[in-house]
């Protein structure tokens, strides 16, 4: 049987130190992520706010599943860290 790949979506804005620190949260896991700049890119701030409901950043999108804000213990149990 194949192991599904993990895929992380993290939509952010170039000022939120909150993203800041979920990017490096991901980065000091090993986890590779795709980031979404909500400031610069329209498409992805109506994406991000269809997934959550929020207007706030960062928003993670594991595997289909939402986390708004940066939540450390929530970010390990959906990566299993």
């Amino acid at each position: 049987m194949v192991e599904k790949k993990t895929v992380v979506k993290i939509y952010t804005t170039p000022t939120c130190p909150y993203c800041t620190m979920a990017k490096n949260f991901l980065r000091e896991h090993g986890v590779e992520f795709i980031e979404k700049n909500v400031a610069s890119d329209r498409a992805a701030a109506v994406e991000m706010v269809e997934k959550s409901g929020q207007m706030g950043v960062p928003v993670l999108d594991i595997n289909g599943e939402i986390i708004v804000g940066f939540n450390r213990e929530a970010i390990r149990r959906m990566l299993k860290l």
